[in-house]
């Protein structure tokens, strides 16, 4: 071989050593963005868009090594979708096994106990920056026919961008896995719903809940109108579209289906969407024979047997709202 060609096969393993070299610096050296950032992974984008995004966004120095890398390391349809967080220093390769593993960010919303449905879907839309329509579409999808009374309120995780129709179906099935465990009939499903409905709107107390559940069994065993407030105010909104937010006495003599002072027995349907305590509470009420209860003024309710244990209680609860105002 002459000098000439040995000086030239030196020259390309050396720069072929450079390259390799450069390469090696390129997938195993850290690095971070100069702040912490955070990419939207579009769903079925390709490796050549992935790679744009996050040198765009200073998160690798180099789209053609992260391409490069893809070949070896991972099948391009293998990363996931998702929104990311970027601001830890990382090895190229690690990046992308973050996106195979779909390691993003998590968020939460929290649902209360109580709120009607189409609450509960104005709410979710609110925290979640998204389009009520499109959460009414998709219950309506879930629950053609009957879509109160059957979401669980609680906290929930999603991802962005969010899959609605799958998170309503999230609480939908928590709301199934907890009735499966208290009765096995659809109708007795459905009693349980519309009584936990009106025990969660009558207290927030936990001690207090198996004993408004047991009122109502005890009134309806009777044959007593359940007499609940809540009930009459969903009648009214049911009916008007909206509730003034101060119950009048007329208001108890307007006749809706909901009313329970002008129908005797359960409402028709539920009256929102009860939490798991109210459940549990309607499907197994306490063993006493209370029939009446009122405020006492301190966020808690007296509980009576007696007509006249009730008015006792009563003349109680006014003497505390008196002097109340009074101290006003």
């Amino acid at each position: 071989m002459s000098r000439l060609w040995l000086w030239l096969l030196l020259a390309v393993l050396s720069a072929l050593g450079g390259v390799a070299g450069w390469l090696y610096m390129q997938t195993e050296a850290r690095h971070a963005p100069a702040q912490a950032v955070q990419i939207m992974i579009p769903h079925g984008a390709s490796t050549i868009k992935i790679a744009r995004l996050l040198q765009q966004q200073d998160v690798i120095t180099s789209k053609y090594v992260f391409r490069l890398l893809m070949r070896f390391e991972a099948a391009p349809s293998s990363l996931r979708s998702g929104l990311y967080s970027f601001e830890q220093p990382a090895r190229m390769s690690q990046i992308i096994k973050r996106l195979q593993r779909g390691d993003v960010m998590r968020f939460k919303v929290t649902v209360p106990e109580g709120l009607r449905t189409d609450e509960v879907l104005s709410l979710l839309a609110r925290k979640t920056a998204t389009k009520l329509a499109d959460w009414q579409r998709a219950l309506k999808t879930l629950l053609p026919n009957d879509d109160e009374g059957r979401l669980l309120p609680e906290t929930y995780q999603y991802n962005k961008p969010i899959q609605i129709k799958r998170m309503l179906n999230a609480m939908l099935q928590a709301q199934d896995k907890i009735m499966a465990q208290l009765a096995t009939d659809a109708a007795e499903q459905q009693r349980l719903r519309i009584m936990a409905s009106i025990i969660e709107k009558e207290t927030r107390l936990e001690k207090e809940r198996t004993w408004v559940a047991a009122v109502i069994r005890n009134r309806l065993m009777r044959g007593m109108p359940l007499q609940m407030d809540p009930t009459v105010i969903y009648g009214l909104w049911k009916r008007d579209g909206h509730f003034s937010g101060n119950i009048r006495k007329k208001d108890l003599s307007t006749n809706t289906p909901w009313n329970t002072y002008t129908n005797r027995g359960l409402p028709p349907t539920p009256i929102g969407n009860p939490g798991a305590a109210s459940l549990r509470a309607a499907a197994a009420p306490a063993d006493v024979t209370y029939l009446f209860f009122v405020a006492d003024g301190t966020g808690g309710h007296q509980f009576a047997t007696t007509l006249a244990g009730h008015n006792a209680n009563v003349a109680r609860w006014l003497k505390i709202e008196r002097k109340k105002k009074r101290a006003k």
